[in-house]
C-alpha cells in the first residue's frame, strides 16, 4: 500500500461500521504481540488511552451527578433558617454547597464536552490503526506468497530427484539380482555359497532381500 494512497484508502473505510480493533479478538490473532511493530503499538495505545479517557469520563459525570444531588438534597434540608446561630451554621453550609455545585457544573460542562467529542477522536484513530494493519497484513501476504513458492520449488525439484534416485535404485537391484542368478544357475548352490563366504556377500544378499521385501510393502 503506497503513502500516497492512504487518503484514498481512509475514504474508502471513512463510513463503514467498524469494530474497534483492540477490542476485537481477530485483530489480535492476527497481531500477537512479537509481530507488532512500533507504530502499531503506537496506535494501539492511542485507542486504548482515548478508551480509558472514555470511560474514566463517564464514570466522574456519573459521580458528580451522585455528589450534586446528594448536595441538592443537603440545601433542601437546611432551606429552615432562623436567625440565629444554628441558622448563622446553616446558610454557610447552603452557601460552601452551592460553591462547590457550581464548580462542579462547570467541571460536568467541561467533562461532557470533552467526552461528546471523544467518539470522533476513538473513531479516527481506530482507522488510523485499521490502515497500518491492512499495510502490515499485505506485506506479510507478499513475504509469504515468496516464500510459499520457493517451498513449493524445493519439493518440485526434490520430488523429481526423488523419482530420479528411486528409478537408479531398482535399476542397481536388477542388475544385482540378474547377476547373481546366473552366478547361482551356471556355478550351482554349493558352489555359490562357498564364493558368498569369501566375498562376504552372503550378509549382503540377505540385507539385499530384507530390503526388496520392505519395499513391496
Amino acid at each position: 500500500m503506497k503513502k500516497n494512497r492512504n487518503g484514498d484508502f481512509k475514504s474508502l473505510i471513512k463510513n463503514r461500521t467498524i469494530p474497534i480493533l483492540t477490542l476485537d479478538s481477530r485483530w489480535h490473532e492476527l497481531f500477537p504481540e512479537e509481530l507488532k511493530t512500533l507504530r502499531i503499538k503506537e496506535l494501539e495505545d492511542k485507542v486504548n488511552n482515548l478508551l480509558k479517557l472514555q470511560g474514566k469520563l463517564v464514570y466522574n459525570i456519573k459521580d458528580m451527578k451522585r455528589l450534586k444531588k446528594s448536595l441538592l438534597l443537603d440545601i433542601i434540608k437546611n432551606m429552615d433558617i432562623k436567625n440565629d446561630r444554628a441558622g448563622l451554621s446553616k446558610g454557610k453550609k447552603i452557601d460552601q454547597n452551592k460553591k462547590i455545585i457550581y464548580e462542579m457544573n462547570s467541571k460536568m460542562d467541561k467533562a461532557s464536552e470533552k467526552l461528546s467529542e471523544l467518539p470522533y477522536q476513538i473513531k479516527e484513530a481506530n482507522e488510523e490503526l485499521l490502515l497500518e494493519s491492512i499495510q502490515f497484513c499485505y506485506e506479510r501476504l507478499r513475504r509469504n506468497e515468496i516464500a510459499l513458492n520457493e517451498v513449493s520449488e524445493w519439493i518440485k525439484q526434490t520430488r523429481e530427484e526423488l523419482k530420479c534416485k528411486i528409478l537408479i535404485k531398482n535399476d542397481l537391484q536388477a542388475v544385482n539380482s540378474m547377476i547373481y542368478k546366473n552366478l547361482h544357475d551356471i556355478l550351482g548352490n554349493d558352489i555359490i555359497e562357498v564364493f558368498d563366504m569369501k566375498n562376504n556377500y552372503e550378509d549382503m544378499n540377505k540385507r539385499a532381500r530384507k530390503r526388496k521385501g520392505s519395499d513391496k510393502k
